[in-house]
């Protein structure tokens, strides 16, 4: 079974969209690995500062069928077809990477520019998986991390429920 890793992210009540979506991705895939949580302003656009983390778990699922569930669950989770890329969102859930495969088919690749663009997604995967080693770049995450471009300052650790985070 592959390890997987997949992003999450909201702007909108961040909070209770990010703890339905851990409920949720735990129900369908049991056991998953949570890295911490960030606070950052959004990119592309002005709104309200997202949340988010990376986590991991294995899976019998393809890729392809793996991204469906995903979508599935943004949806329940509240997500609608009108939320723009560069938009406010309830949740978002981004496949990152799909165990070491490479894949570029249309509407899917892995592994997902993201993971080595934008601090948010490279901070918390480097937590989780610092020796998993990117299947392009043929770099760990930590080392990945390490050599990140962006101080990734924007980036603040919050805990759920934490008064003072919310």
């Amino acid at each position: 079974m592959p390890e997987v890793f997949v992003g999450l992210g909201s702007n909108v009540e961040p909070e209770r969209h990010i703890r339905a979506g851990l409920d949720a991705l735990s129900k369908c895939f049991g056991t998953v690995t949570v890295s911490s949580i960030y606070r950052n302003s959004p990119l592309g656009f002005e709104g309200d500062d997202f949340l988010n983390l990376v986590v991991g778990f294995t899976t019998t699922l393809d890729a392809e069928t793996l991204v469906s569930e995903l979508q599935q669950t943004e949806r329940e989770c509240g997500r609608t077809e009108d939320e723009q890329s560069f938009g406010p969102r309830t949740l978002d859930l981004d496949l990152l990477l799909y165990g070491d495969d490479i894949i570029e088919r249309p509407g899917l690749r892995l592994p997902r520019e993201e993971v080595v663009e934008y601090a948010f997604v490279l901070k918390p995967l480097s937590e989780i998986a610092p020796d998993r080693v990117h299947p392009e770049l043929g770099k760990t995450f930590k080392t990945l991390w390490e050599e990140f471009g962006e101080p990734g300052t924007d980036l603040v650790p919050v805990v759920l429920g934490s008064e003072s985070n919310f």
